[in-house]
This record gives structure tokens, sequence and C-alpha cells, in this order.
């Protein structure tokens, strides 16, 4: 018996298939292209960084939809907020030349940038005592079993 994701499940049934005509895609099938939740999507929408159509009870994600999309998983994916995220990407404006959205990125980045080398810095430094301390205690253990074995 094979095991089925939500998003698989409503991916194969009538109400989730591709609307080909129109460019929209239904929520099974965007959550299912991103390897998303149904939840996350939906969670997506309620913080307003996602505005699927809406037909009856169905949502309809645009190409809109699936470029913020992308945006928001790899923003979370280098650590911004999902705050961050939403106000760099609330910026675009497909008819300007989008400098402002472009600096508060730049500036945004170089910020988490800073923070992720710190963690690396903290990361490298937290190893190399765990590598220390396994070492003594590699150290420690064998002396005892020597003194086990000769006694």
């Amino acid at each position: 018996m094979k095991l089925m994701t939500a998003a698989d499940a409503a991916a194969n049934t009538n109400e989730i298939a591709m609307d080909a005509q129109d460019g929209f895609i239904r929520i099974g099938e965007m959550a299912k292209r991103h390897d998303v939740t149904l939840r996350t999507l939906r969670f997506y929408e309620d913080k307003g960084l996602l505005n699927p159509k809406r037909e009856g009870a169905t949502r309809l994600y645009s190409r809109r939809d699936n470029a913020r999309l992308k945006l928001i998983l790899l923003g979370r994916k280098v650590g911004f907020s999902l705050r961050e995220v939403k106000q760099m990407i609330d910026l675009y404006d497909p008819s300007g030349t989008n400098t402002k959205q472009l600096k508060l990125a730049l500036d945004k980045s170089e910020k988490q940038l800073g923070r992720l080398q710190k963690q690396r810095q903290a990361i490298d430094e937290a190893i190399g005592e765990l590598t220390e301390a396994m070492s003594v205690v590699r150290h420690m253990l064998a002396e005892r079993q020597k003194v086990s074995a000769s006694a």
C-alpha cells in the first residue's frame, strides 16, 4: 500500500488539476511543484504573501504567485523572516526600475550574510571544542581499559 502526502492526493483529484487555458494552477499542483504542504500555502496566503484567485473554494495560483513562492522559499532557506521576505517582494513594481526593492534586498542580504558567518564561526568553534573533548574522553577510556586488562 502506497502512502500519499496531502499534496499528492490533492494533485490527483479533479479539483486540483491544471487549468491550462488561463495559466493558473490549483493548490495541490502548486504544493507538489514546490514540495510544500497545502497548509504552508494557506499560511502564506493568510500572511498576505500569496494571493490566489478563488473559484468557489478552489484556490488558483498565477505565474506571479509561483514566482513569489519561489522567492519566499529562497528567503526562508537563507534565514530571512517572513516579514523581511514580504517587505522585499512587496516592493516589486512590474513597470518600474525596482531600485528601492533591489537596495532593500541587498541591505538585508548583507546583514543576513553577516549573521550566517557569525553562526558558522560559532559552529566551527563548537565542533573544535567537541572534537577535543572527545579526544580526551577516548584517551581516558583507553587508559582505564588498560588498567582493567592488567588487573
